[in-house]
């Protein structure tokens, strides 16, 4: 029987940090999830690297060994790629990422981790955790210093001790497991296994929900446990092949909004740029010919520079308007497509929402964050984010209720 898996994959910046630094990566055959570290630009560029360089291996045409081999061929091309590019850039000194990646390979799961992602597997319903951090507590837990319980609340159980940061010596653990019809896989970033209770994971994945409402459950209870981290979560069921749901491959977090140095980024100004390129290089000047001759072309150059700059200026135009950003109008939180600038008389940014959340009921962290404006890429992502506003502003109203400070 040919399986397959049916997938979702969602990804919040959480409700503290400005940046998502998570990346993530679903399809019928692979699954990745990736949490960069090393600050805003570092992060961001390790974890994309790491999807940039796997999505290649979606497909369905390796045994178990072949995909064992590839994919682990695979994460050590990613770790060299994150060499070169803080070779070229010393400013990224200290990035890296985790990568937990699981790839279907006919009846056999390739298992490919390091850092403290986490995979988990529902059987029978019965929720078990597939993957072995590599963390500074679950060294202590191992030495039996300090216990399971102990370790969910210990000031350094987000002390990495591997992870790709370029070195040589960073390798996963690989491994491979059965593939069963019926069995649903998690994969997550600690922003959601740190915040959000095992028990209540397995609650969310056994409720019976397609993948999709459990990863956006999911996510939904990281925010309420207040989620000061990225959050990325992905939720697999391994189904029939012949009656599989049609679904496209998602990719989510850094992965989705940027692409590593050496791959080409395909903007609309990079591509009228590329244009222009093109259009200078084939330009063919015959200075032996009339006088006539090179006026005609002086004027049809010209004509072609005006129309290429204003390809290019609709081009950068047309691609703010598929932006959004989080601002206030009226001291309500409020919801613009564009960007926050203004080119002379021109706006680049018009209201979509003025939503009902009061600035002052915000904590001061989330009111500086909204005043200053926040960026985000899609509509999806900005709902994302409004949510995430409004949990705060109701945890704070509820603080302040019961005579308590709100504080950040």
């Amino acid at each position: 029987m040919a399986l397959t898996f049916h997938y979702a994959a969602r990804s919040d910046v959480g409700l503290v940090r400005k940046d998502n630094q998570d990346s993530g990566y679903a399809g019928p055959h692979l699954l990745v999830v990736a949490d960069g570290m090393g600050g805003h630009a570092g992060g961001d560029i390790a974890s994309a690297t790491v999807i940039t360089e796997l999505v290649e291996m979606d497909h369905d045409s390796l045994t178990a060994a072949e995909a064992s081999l590839r994919l682990g061929k695979a994460i050590t091309a990613a770790n060299e790629e994150i060499s070169r590019t803080y070779a070229d850039n010393p400013e990224l000194e200290g990035m890296g990422t985790t990568v937990t990646a699981l790839m279907r390979a006919r009846n056999k799961l390739i298992l490919a981790h390091i850092g403290d992602s986490r995979a988990y597997l529902l059987r029978e319903g019965r929720l078990s955790q597939v993957t072995k951090d590599h963390s500074f507590v679950q060294t202590l837990i191992d030495e039996g210093r300090i216990t399971e319980e102990e370790a969910s609340t210990h000031p350094q159980r987000s002390v990495v001790t591997r992870v790709l940061t370029g070195d040589p010596d960073d390798e996963p653990d690989l491994g491979a497991r059965e593939a069963r019809r019926g069995d649903r896989y998690m994969l997550c970033s600690d922003g959601l296994s740190g915040f959000v209770a095992l028990d209540t994971i397995e609650e969310i994945l056994t409720a019976g929900s397609r993948p999709g409402q459990a990863a956006d459950d999911l996510v939904s209870l990281a925010l309420r446990a207040g989620a000061p981290d990225n959050v990325t979560v992905i939720v697999a069921d391994v189904v029939d092949a012949t009656s599989a749901p049609s679904t496209q491959p998602q990719v989510v977090g850094s992965a989705a909004l940027r692409r590593p140095g050496k791959r080409t980024q395909d903007s609309p100004a990079s591509r009228a740029a590329a244009l222009t390129r093109t259009d200078d290089e084939g330009v063919e000047l015959d200075e032996e010919s009339g006088s006539g001759r090179r006026w005609v072309r002086r004027l049809l150059g010209a004509g072609i520079a005006v129309l290429l700059l204003g390809a290019v200026a609709y081009a950068g135009y047309a691609w703010t308007q598929t932006q959004y950003f989080v601002g206030v109008q009226d001291d309500n939180v409020t919801l613009y497509r564009g960007v926050a600038q203004d080119l002379g008389p021109l706006s680049l940014h018009s209201v979509v929402e003025q939503t009902d959340i009061e600035m002052h009921e915000l904590p001061s962290f989330y009111r500086s964050e909204v005043e200053e404006t926040i960026s985000v890429s899609s509509r999806s992502e900005a709902e994302q984010r409004l949510d995430s506003l409004r949990v705060a502003a109701q945890k704070c109203s509820d603080l302040r209720a019961a005579g308590e400070s709100c504080g950040r």
